[in-house]
C-alpha cells in the first residue's frame, strides 16, 4: 500500500497539488481504467498490477503501482524503492501471504490529474 503513496507523492509534493485516485492501487487502477492500456507504458504513467495479500487481517487484491520513468522502466516501492522493467515486476518475490504482481495496464498522466486541486503541502503538514 506504500506503493500508491509513493507514486502519488511523486506528483503531488513536487507540484503543490493533490490528486484523487482510490484508497488502494487496485481501486486506482479501476478508477483510471488502466486495463484499457495494455501496451508499453508511456513516460509519466502510473503502471498497475494485480497483487493480493493480507493487510490488518483483510485478504484482498490491494494491487501494486509504479511510475514509468521512460524506456519501459518503472520506479516503485516494493521491498525497497527500485527500478525495474514493467514486465519484470511480475517476477519479483512477494512478501509472505502476498501473491506475485500481475501486469494489468497503465493510466496516462492526463487521466491521473483529472480533478486535481492545488495544495500547500508544507502548510498542511504544519497544521497537524
Amino acid at each position: 500500500m506504500r506503493c500508491l503513496a509513493f507514486v502519488e507523492d511523486a506528483y503531488e509534493r513536487s507540484n503543490g497539488i493533490e490528486i484523487f485516485g482510490g484508497s488502494s492501487a487496485k481501486e486506482s487502477a479501476d478508477k483510471y481504467e488502466a486495463w484499457r492500456n495494455m501496451t508499453n507504458p508511456e513516460k509519466g504513467a502510473f503502471v498497475f498490477y494485480e497483487c493480493s495479500g493480507l493487510v490488518q487481517g483483510e485478504l484482498k487484491d490491494w494491487g501494486h503501482v509504479g511510475l514509468c520513468i521512460g524506456e519501459n522502466q518503472v520506479i516503485h516501492a516494493w521491498d525497497k524503492i527500485r527500478v525495474d522493467n514493467y514486465l519484470e515486476i511480475e517476477n519479483l518475490s512477494p512478501a509472505p501471504s502476498w501473491t506475485k504482481p500481475k501486469y494489468i495496464g497503465w493510466a496516462p498522466l492526463d487521466r491521473i490529474l483529472e480533478g486535481f486541486r492545488v495544495k500547500d503541502w508544507l502548510y498542511d503538514k504544519n497544521q497537524r
